[in-house]
């Protein structure tokens, strides 16, 4: 059973997660929770598997005494004074100086992780209600790599088919002036969130990538707070004093022999003393917390240029013609001046945002031959449903080529709709 437990936590297919987002967002959501989960089982292990606290008792103690001792320096606040000063009289002095935060790193680290995975959370809730499954989208299309030539083209096709049906279920059929004003403001505005609109999954998905920037900065100052240390410029420290080639010794931050005061009650009597202590733990924390302030930042950058690469993608709207534009070269469709006018009336007013946000998804997590494949597949639903030849009552006209003039006029392609008038 125990086994069966462990193999099923050790599949890869639980560590990935769903398919519908980037990996700098799995690197977020999926490997930092996974790495801050294994840290507070670390600190978990030698807090409670062993002593995690070791007093330097008085002789008269008994071993009543010496236990007794340990638990309370333990779940009480030690305080920190470097053995070169003297043990100050004051019990301000010593308040302030107190560790208060090793008995909750587990908690803490857990904490972080819960955070980590919120972003995701909200994604997951709420994407759905665009209508499309992004995540269902996403795993076929990373299906058909592998799969026969037969069986890609009729996967390839049921994608198409179904985004081209989703696509057309959230569409504005009232083309008033108060929708076009709406579709402008909403295309200026990248975070309108609109279905009709076509921006509900680049909106909603801007705001968590922004969601995943604030979370990892604040992390610096959630562990502020919870150590009461300035654990902003820990790493800025490390740093120094590796370039300085001096001997490592142990930090301040993180003590490893602390002070304890406590009080024994005889009768009526109260008997203060002040007892020497060792926390080994802290040897793990200090690693632990020095390359997760290196992590940090790592994804701290990393999180930011992705935010700046995925806005930049979505604000500006010529950006979407560009990225389909490139595959229907590819596909050699673009050879006149013609079809690159329809083009744009492809990416801007059939896909618009949300049908190019679906698409550079499946270009993320499948290949670039899988999505050329889709965009075609995507451009000829495009064409039969949008573009079609008017009925001539001349039989020679109508089986003769039209001239791109004539198309340029709209006397051979007529838009379905007023959204499409090419």
């Amino acid at each position: 059973m125990i086994s069966g437990l462990l193999g099923g936590f050790g599949k890869w297919s639980r560590l990935t997660g769903s398919s519908d987002d980037d990996w700098i967002d799995r690197l977020n959501h999926i490997w930092t929770v996974v790495m801050l989960s294994l840290f507070a089982v670390i600190v978990s292990s030698g807090q409670y598997v062993g002593d995690p606290i070791q007093c330097w008792c008085p002789a008269e103690f008994t071993g009543a005494r010496v236990s007794y001792t340990k638990s309370v320096c333990w779940i009480s606040n030690t305080y920190y004074i470097p053995e070169e000063n003297e043990i100050p009289k004051d019990t301000r002095v010593r308040e302030e100086a107190e560790i208060t935060y090793y008995q909750w790193v587990p908690l803490i680290f857990l904490i972080q992780a819960l955070m980590f995975k919120l972003p995701n959370v909200a994604w997951h809730m709420l994407n759905g209600y665009s209508g499309i499954s992004l995540d269902k989208i996403t795993t076929m299309a990373e299906d058909t790599m592998l799969a026969s030539p037969e069986k890609r083209n009729e996967k390839i096709m049921y994608i198409a088919k179904y985004m081209n049906r989703w696509i057309e279920t959230h569409r504005d059929w009232h083309y008033n002036f108060f929708v076009r004003m709406r579709q402008k403001f909403s295309n200026i505005l990248c975070f309108c969130i609109g279905k009709r609109d076509g921006t509900y999954l680049t909106g909603f998905y801007l705001f968590v990538k922004a969601l995943y920037c604030v979370n990892v900065v604040s992390q610096f100052f959630l562990l502020n707070e919870f150590m009461s240390m300035d654990y902003n410029l820990f790493g800025v420290e490390v740093i120094s004093f590796l370039m300085a080639n001096d001997e490592w010794k142990a930090s301040p931050r993180f003590p490893r022999v602390t002070l304890c005061d406590l009080e024994i009650r005889q009768l009526n009597n109260i008997q203060q003393w002040t007892v020497q202590c060792v926390l080994p733990i802290n040897l793990f924390n200090e690693k632990l917390f020095i390359f997760l302030w290196f992590w940090l930042l790592f994804v701290t950058v990393l999180t930011f240029i992705n935010f700046s690469s995925w806005l930049y993608h979505i604000v500006f709207s010529e950006n979407k013609v560009h990225y389909v534009r490139k595959y229907l070269t590819i596909l050699g469709q673009l050879e006149t001046g013609f079809d690159k006018k329809v083009s744009r009336k492809f990416a801007e007013e059939y896909l618009r945002g949300d049908g190019v946000f679906v698409l550079r998804v499946v270009g993320k997590n499948s290949s670039d031959m899988v999505l050329t494949d889709l965009v075609q597949h995507l451009w000829k639903v495009f064409k039969e449903e949008h573009c079609k030849l008017p009925k001539k009552e001349d039989k020679s006209v109508s089986e003769s080529e039209p001239t791109e003039r004539d198309m340029m006029n709209g006397d051979v392609i007529r838009a379905k709709d007023n959204n499409f008038n090419v």
